[in-house]
């Protein structure tokens, strides 16, 4: 056999390996939303009658919104919390030299690394030590502690592709370190801070394993949604699950399109700050 042909069997091989492992990866979810419109329930194959009657109730089932809105609630306040605190601790791994550096970098990722059984478990006795009462409180506090972890490693890769001759610029023009930091640091860091609070906001209007040591009286989605699964699936769920997948693609695009914009933005300045600094 030819190298050629080898080469290009090789490539069908590897095609249809990577074909294979997206069926396997998204054919469920295409199968999910397939069964929201089937008349019939969850049972039986194929589909038949195909219908919104399972949205319209869906839209009328106060229980689950209710579960959405508290869910939103803890993500936002999650952002906030772990922006508040990732963002200084990431410019303290980039810019400062303390004694146990090394040491506080590996401990920031400690939470990522931790099963979310332990970090819940954790937090709980915390909570139960603190008198604090257990509510929508606790585990928007829970998720943005156990996310903090998130906002640090992004911001502090944005840290380290930022142009630190723009921060020089300003300091030597007359600006103060807090001006240089408004002015020039942290717009620069946008799109690291926006794609760290999104994937905060997606983790945690999908955490269900801190939140199941946290939660109250009120339900976030994820425990809804399990709750419900113990008693038996229903064409609810699917329809649900449905529309979370179109959220979470259009906040795929969302993020794909500033992304874009934005390193166009700065390619285009590149050349610029290199001419006035040459």
């Amino acid at each position: 056999m030819t190298p050629a042909r080898t080469q290009t069997s090789g490539t069908r091989l590897l095609a249809a390996y990577s074909w294979l492992v997206f069926a396997f990866l998204y054919l469920p979810i295409a199968v999910l939303i397939l069964y929201s419109f089937n008349g019939s329930g969850v049972g039986g194959f194929p589909p038949r009658g195909l219908t919104f009657s399972w949205y319209r109730l869906l839209f009328q089932d106060a229980a689950i919104w209710d579960a959405v809105l508290n869910s939103l609630i803890v993500a936002a306040v999650a952002v906030v919390l772990a922006l508040a605190i990732g963002i200084p601790a990431a410019l303290a791994l980039d810019r400062a030299d303390f004694a146990g550096k090394a040491f506080f970098r590996r401990l920031v990722l400690l939470p990522l690394i931790l099963p979310g059984i332990i970090t819940g478990l954790s937090l709980l006795m915390l909570c139960v030590f603190s008198g604090l009462e257990l509510s929508l409180v606790t585990i928007a506090l829970g998720h943005g502690t156990a996310l903090i972890a998130v906002a640090t490693t992004e911001v502090f890769a944005g840290l380290q592709k930022l142009d630190r001759r723009q921060e020089e610029a300003s300091l030597d023009l007359g600006a103060n370190y807090w001006q240089t930091f408004w002015r020039i640091t942290l717009p620069n860091l946008k799109l690291s801070i926006i794609g760290a609070a999104l994937l905060i906001f997606t983790l945690s209007m999908d955490e269900i394993a801190v939140s199941f040591f946290l939660v109250g009286r009120e339900n976030t989605l994820p425990l809804e949604i399990w709750s419900r699964l113990r008693r038996g699936m229903t064409p609810e769920i699917n329809a649900i699950s449905t529309i979370i997948f179109v959220f979470s693609l259009f906040t795929i695009i969302f993020w794909y399109r500033i992304r874009t914009r934005g390193e166009a933005g700065q390619l285009a300045a590149s050349p610029i700050i290199q001419g006035e600094s040459a």
